[in-house]
């Protein structure tokens, strides 16, 4: 009889030979692998694994299910559900765990290789939130949540959802170690998204040697690494060029000096730039200040006649409006409002409410944002996401800050 820590070995050894896992093999391998006595299901503090001895024993007997708990760990690991999700677990840890769960579940259960790898008996599972995000799911579990308390003081529903096959009795085989990881900062949180970015990579290149096609989830997560700043620049110089217009109050001088009266050319300083901040998520203000200040440097070359600013979460709570003699000290006047929710289209709303003239539309975002968004700004957009890479803009260019 194996013991579970050589079981778990064996299934990592399988899991890098075989297609569809070897992917996350860089992954597996990154931070600690444990089996506890602890009374406990499995569970990850998004970077170390930790399994429960009885559980493996009771609920994964069989191979495949180990394998489906091996994966579901590290898929938290691979979504970043706790590196980038903390506010929803503060905010609701229950219906956090869910989403989280059901979103890494879906893949499992997207596998083709049945007999390789499966679920645990009654993980949570749903085809609804096929290809979802954990916070799109985290809504919709909230919106199905508010219809149940409904429907039990109506006397109706069991608010009860269905897990792996339908059943009833579904649950949540592992848990989310937000206790005992504490809250990172930007800087640490981004060699953690560099670390697992390589990992998956590596993995990526191996899964292709074995002939295996990389998830669609995963692969939106490969965008190429390009230098946001530079982006930024290049998008604000060529959707926002100034117009050069000749002139006769003004004659050419060097064409004086052949006795020709030319008229001279008066260039005219670009129009306002509309700048829309996302406050609802993990943005934070390092990251603010970061941004404001090539924001500031882009100003001071390119002269815009104005630039506003817009808060939002779920509604603008606020703008600012900036002209050129206060563009150096854009980043010690922004004043962040908002907190809430997520919802990008009500910066359309407002734009177009507010009938708002811009050269373009710079967007600063987590990413994390509605599932049907409803965008009608036909302004020239940049979006600059900064966590969820896998995201993708109704409309315009998006470039991943890191």
């Amino acid at each position: 009889m194996l013991t579970e820590e050589q079981r778990i070995k064996r299934a990592h050894v399988a899991m890098m030979k075989h297609p569809e896992t070897a992917l996350y093999s860089g992954v597996m391998m990154m931070g600690e692998t444990e089996v506890v006595d602890k009374q406990i299901t499995a569970y990850t503090d998004g970077l170390n694994k930790r399994y429960g001895r009885a559980f493996i024993a009771e609920i994964c007997k069989d191979d495949e299910a180990l394998r489906g708990l091996i994966l579901h760990e590290n898929l938290h690991i691979v979504f970043r559900h706790l590196l980038h999700s903390r506010d929803l677990f503060m905010k609701n840890r229950a219906l956090a765990n869910k989403a989280a769960d059901y979103v890494v579940n879906d893949v499992i259960m997207s596998m083709s290789d049945k007999k390789f790898i499966k679920l645990p008996e009654g993980g949570l599972y749903d085809p609804k939130y096929h290809n979802m995000n954990m916070r799109e799911v985290y809504r919709l579990l909230g919106e199905e949540e508010d219809g149940q308390d409904e429907d039990k003081t109506s006397g109706e529903g069991d608010g009860q959802s269905k897990g792996n096959g339908g059943a009833a009795d579904s649950y949540q085989f592992d848990e989310h170690d937000i206790d005992g990881n504490a809250p990172i900062d930007a800087q640490e949180a981004q060699a953690q998204d560099t670390m697992i970015d390589r990992a998956l990579r590596e993995g990526a290149l191996l899964a292709g040697r074995l002939g295996a096609n990389v998830p669609r989830q995963i692969m939106e997560m490969f965008d190429p690494v390009v230098d946001w700043r530079k982006e930024l620049a290049e998008f604000v110089s060529a959707t926002c060029k100034g117009k050069d217009e000749y002139t006769w109050r003004k004659f050419n001088r060097r064409m004086l000096a052949n006795d020709l009266y030319m008229p001279s050319v008066e260039s005219e300083t670009i129009g306002e730039i509309v700048v829309a901040i996302d406050t609802s998520g993990s943005i934070d203000q390092k990251q603010i200040s970061m941004f404001a200040s090539e924001l500031a440097s882009i100003c001071d070359s390119m002269s815009p006649s104005a630039v506003r600013v817009l808060w939002w979460d779920t509604m603008v709570h606020g703008e600012q409006k900036f002209d050129p003699d206060n563009y150096d000290r854009i980043g010690s006047l922004l004043k962040p409002q908002g907190g809430g929710g997520t919802r990008v289209g009500c910066v359309s709303e407002h734009i177009i409410k507010n009938d708002i003239n811009a050269e373009c539309l710079i967007v600063f975002t987590d990413g994390y944002l509605e599932s049907n968004i409803k965008w009608d700004v036909t302004t020239p957009t940049l979006w600059l996401v900064t966590h969820n890479k896998s995201w993708t803009p109704p409309s315009g260019q998006k470039v991943i800050v890191q």
